[in-house]
């Protein structure tokens, strides 16, 4: 064990003792890599006795009526496409002037990464607190900020400068960050302490505390009209469903035997995606009665999730065996798996300004790739700090922030 991990394994003892309301949520083993001994042009299924299929699984608690949209939050442009402000080249005056990078936390020594997507080099490096996972944009665009969670806190980033903007907040657990549509609420997702903090997105004082019955609560999307948020509870195999107008947990969706990741809306607002380590593979979600409604095999440890530019198209990232899943939103069906020369372990990320690269960390490879979306090729992978986790490409289209590593409306 070097001195990185050992200020991992001190720091998360300390962790452990300090916050009390942990429900018992035991972290996540380090996935292994997997070298496969050949490259298909697809990804097989698994054997019929492991493969999950919607039948089997019990539907939600409750199924209530969340048709009303949440007051505040901005109109939908296109109900057709909820995306449809995040087209290539869409950048709002926001964020005119802000320089093309790309921000990785490096969770294993509490460094942020940051990179000149021009030139695939790096250009600076600065230390947060203990243990950032994620670089979640501001809901109004002008600030970045490092989810360290280990170190209680969260690390502000001036995207004009790429560097530091101040101290670091004081934060409980901040594993990950989202806002509510309407602008109102920074939402810190606190993993270890099974709760959803609701606190204001500019001082973060807490305003409002959820607590779930949900072990290794850490992805979240919202709802097209932005009545309420689905997270995804990693421990748990399970997902919740909050309703955002009286902030109360409306119901709960098992998935037994998953461990379900990010989670992302396909633009017709239909269809909630969650990638499932697990089962190696994406569950479609119903998003009005909270349904399963069928599961595609993608790929070992599948993890992250991200919409192409014009919306046709979900990349899904599968740590396990260095590939990424190209899914049609129009047919839901796999259309070609991209993979990493000599294996990998993709993680988080998001799609450039233009569209033409996903960027992904390497999170077991201390890497980031640069994949081009229109050949699946890769273009750089470039050595980083040691985990590097959510990774944000930044500025991204779109008129304001839902957090994590950029979900833009």
């Amino acid at each position: 064990m070097g001195l990185a991990g050992l200020i991992l394994v001190v720091g998360a003892l300390i962790v452990a003792f300090a916050v009390v309301a942990d429900n018992g949520a035991s972290a996540p083993a380090t996935a292994r890599r997997i070298h496969p001994s050949h490259r298909a042009t697809t990804v097989a299924s698994p054997a019929p006795s492991s493969h999950p299929t919607a039948s089997r699984w019990p539907v939600a608690s409750t199924v209530a009526d969340l048709s009303v949209s949440l007051p505040g939050m901005p109109p939908v442009a296109s109900p057709a496409n909820i995306y449809a402000d995040d087209g290539a080249g869409m950048l709002s005056s926001a964020v005119r002037g802000v320089p093309y990078r790309i921000y990785v936390p490096n969770s294993g020594d509490s460094t942020v990464t940051v990179i000149d997507p021009k030139t695939y080099r790096v250009i600076g490096s600065y230390q947060t607190g203990l243990n950032p996972q994620h670089v979640v944009p501001g809901y109004d665009l002008h600030t970045l900020y490092a989810t360290n969670d280990l170190g209680n806190s969260l690390t502000p980033i001036n995207p004009v400068t790429g560097k530091r903007a101040g101290p670091n907040i004081p934060v409980a657990d901040p594993y990950n960050m989202y806002f509510t549509p309407d602008g109102r609420y920074a939402i810190v997702v606190a993993e270890a302490r099974q709760e959803l903090d609701f606190r204001d997105p500019h001082t973060f004082a807490l305003k409002h505390r959820i607590g779930v019955a949900c072990a290794g609560v850490d992805h979240i999307d919202f709802a097209a009209d932005g009545a309420y948020l689905i997270a995804t509870c990693e421990f748990a195999g399970r997902l919740v469903r909050i309703d955002l107008h009286t902030l109360t947990v409306d119901s709960y969706l098992d998935l037994p035997g998953s461990a379900p990741q990010d989670i992302k809306l396909d633009p017709a607002g239909h269809t909630f995606y969650v990638a499932d380590k697990n089962h190696a593979g994406v569950w479609m979600i119903n998003a009005a009665t909270f349904r399963v409604t069928g599961f595609l095999a993608t790929g070992p440890d599948a993890h992250g999730l991200y919409p192409s530019r014009d919306a046709r198209d979900l990349y899904v990232t599968n740590r396990g065996n260095g590939s990424i899943t190209v899914i049609s939103f129009a047919t839901k069906k796999i259309v070609r798996t991209w993979w990493i020369p000599g294996g990998g372990s993709p993680d988080m990320g998001g799609v450039s300004p233009d569209g033409r690269v996903l960027w992904v960390s390497g999170r077991y490879n201390s890497v980031v790739y640069a994949i081009s979306t229109a050949t699946g090729h890769l273009l750089a992978e470039i050595p980083v700090g040691l985990q590097p986790h959510g990774l944000c490409v930044w500025p991204q289209p779109g008129r304001y922030s839902l957090g994590h590593t950029g979900v833009m409306r």
